[in-house]
């Protein structure tokens, strides 16, 4: 049975596993990676982590510019699946990105883990008092337009993000 928990050290090896089989320069929506962020090492790994359960916890503040973000992996047993975010207010990124973003890794798609994921993505929204999200996803994803629209996404229509056109996806908490 799957389960969403916090980014752990504990699954450094699963985790690479799943990040290698992305592949290189491959966006894996979920996770928080950053370019500068050096995750092979234990220590990069850790602080790595560290820095993502910092931006989760919503009483912390947060730099100027930036807002917190719940960061939960999809896994079952040892095994890491994918990643979901889950960013706090609303700010331009969130208007042009969305408030959820998240990716599943090649070999586990087609057993709807994104879906469920979402849907236990969605609790967290309700918890930190939103009231409704967007998720933005690219215009072809059918993937991720049957995800979002099986938890209640109503299409906004679609944009230019700068990366190709998205469509734009609000849910009612």
């Amino acid at each position: 049975m799957p389960e969403l928990i916090a980014p752990t050290t504990r699954l450094h090896s699963a985790w690479r596993e799943a990040h290698h089989e992305w592949g290189p320069g491959l966006h894996e929506d979920g996770f928080g990676l950053g370019p500068s962020d050096e995750v092979d090492s234990p220590d990069g790994f850790a602080a790595w982590v560290a820095r993502l359960a910092e931006g989760s916890d919503p009483a912390k503040p947060v730099e100027a510019g930036r807002m917190g973000c719940v960061y939960r992996w999809i896994v079952e047993g040892d095994r890491v699946h994918g990643g979901i975010a889950l960013r706090h207010g609303l700010n331009d990124y969130v208007l042009r990105f969305g408030h959820i973003g998240y990716g599943v890794r090649p070999s586990s798609r087609r057993r709807g883990l994104a879906t469920w994921a979402l849907g236990r993505m969605l609790g967290e929204a309700r918890e930190l008092g939103l009231d409704r999200v967007l998720i933005v996803c690219e215009a072809d994803n059918l993937a991720s337009v049957k995800t979002i629209e099986h938890n209640g996404g109503v299409l906004e229509g679609v944009r230019d993000t700068g990366y190709g056109p998205a469509r734009r996806y609000w849910i009612k908490i």
